[in-house]
């Protein structure tokens, strides 16, 4: 029997994954993205009936503004329709629709509103229940005014100058970091004036303005500045926001995981890493339901996968005389091992030589199609554009157990 043949088939494999994990996409022949997130809501409309909003965000998925829209319309359980919009090539349609230009915008029941803090705002005003504000008068205008304030306490401005622009110089250094470390001590103090771990008694929008920007420096600041937020003694109240999100299962579906945030900004800021990346998440990455999720959208996706890595991976490189043929089949049958090896497997190292190295039986070019396809792919999973954290976190665990058990 061939190796190939050791390994289920693609159907078998999608079958598997999907008895394993509800999550589901649209598919979106020949577009960007090429899968959409399925809102958790939209089940709950009447058969022919239109969501009630429209999210024009971005195509990545990177954005933190377009973040908190789509993380409110998911707490509140509104059913919305997404039209991306490519940042690097707007549509004139949508440059001429948006006085800005900007994402996110949004239309509510045909009203076009811009900006992320408005959108949020309209979106209570028109679907008050359930309530991201609120109830008590006094404490709803608390909640707004940190909403307002959230927007122009300065505290974005000085977290992404130490990240992005940090200077050379050791006493500027320290006096950026000093200048940060004030600004999240004035949140420290924020939510310390009620006792649960929220800024206001409950969740609210004020979590959600802060939660992708502080989020994206938990994940940077360790790599990029040497700085720690997660697990930092100065800041037990923010520890316990942060611990309070991860409660809430619209929070996984919206937030990135740490690998997108460190690529993104290596990527797009052109900022050198000084440390190590951050551990993936071990409890995440043995979730059946999140490795399962990540094998349902490589089955399901498995031919804009295999397009994307003979194109752009380098392994065109190894085809003998122009031959793709077996470089394909190459990236096919390890995209099936990393597949069942996700739904199979409890994290266990695999035997050496499996697919490939010292001892293999196996061609080497196969071999080295395979190890260049799994390090191209863990780089390349963008969460949450193409699956969850969770299932992110899962599929970059999977690959490194794979490079490092068999080759």
């Amino acid at each position: 029997m061939s190796i190939q043949n050791t390994i289920s088939s693609w159907d078998e494999l999608l079958q598997t994954a999907r008895n394993h994990t509800s999550a589901r996409r649209v598919k979106r022949p020949g577009q960007s993205p090429s899968t959409a997130p399925i809102p958790s809501s939209l089940d709950k409309l009447p058969p022919n009936t239109e969501p009630p909003v429209l999210l024009y965000r971005d195509t990545n998925s990177w954005c933190p503004f377009c973040e908190r829209v789509w993380f409110a319309l998911e707490e509140k359980e509104i059913p919305f329709d997404t039209e991306f919009i490519d940042l690097s090539n707007k549509p004139k349609w949508y440059t001429d629709l948006v006085p800005t230009t900007l994402v996110p915008a949004a239309k509510i029941e045909e009203n076009l509103v811009y900006e992320s803090k408005d959108i949020l705002l309209a979106l209570e005003a028109r679907f008050p229940s359930p309530a991201l504000l609120p109830e008590n008068p006094e404490e709803n205008a608390i909640a707004r005014r940190l909403v307002e304030e959230s927007e122009t306490n300065g505290f974005r401005n000085i977290a992404y100058k130490f990240l992005r622009e940090a200077p050379v110089d050791a006493d500027e250094l320290a006096k950026l970091q000093a200048e940060f470390e004030a600004k999240l001590d004035e949140l420290e103090q924020a939510l310390s004036e009620y006792p649960g771990p929220y800024f206001v008694s409950t969740f609210s929008l004020v979590d959600i303005m802060y939660s992708p920007h502080l989020d994206r420096l938990a994940a940077n600041l360790p790599v990029y500045r040497g700085y720690h937020l997660k697990g930092n003694p100065r800041f037990p109240r923010i520890n316990a926001w942060f611990d309070a999100l991860n409660q809430r299962p619209a929070y996984h579906r919206v937030k990135s995981d740490n690998i997108t945030n460190n690529l993104l900004l290596r990527r797009r800021w052109g900022v050198e890493p000084i440390g190590n990346p951050l551990p993936l998440d071990a409890a995440d990455s043995q979730k059946i339901q999140y490795r399962a999720e990540a094998a349902e959208r490589l089955s399901d996706n498995r031919e804009v996968a295999i397009a994307d890595i003979i194109k752009n991976s380098g392994v065109q490189a190894l085809a003998a005389d122009g031959d793709f043929s077996t470089v394909k089949e190459s990236v096919d049958f390890h995209l099936r091992q990393l597949a069942d090896y996700l739904i199979h497997s409890n994290g266990e190292t695999l035997p050496g030589g499996r697919t490939g190295g010292k001892n293999s039986i196996v061609d080497p070019i196969f071999a080295a199609v395979g190890a260049i396809t799994f390090a191209y792919l863990r780089n390349r999973i963008c969460a949450p554009r193409d699956m969850s954290a969770g299932a992110a976190t899962a599929f970059r665990d999977a690959i490194d157990k794979l490079l490092a058990s068999v080759y």
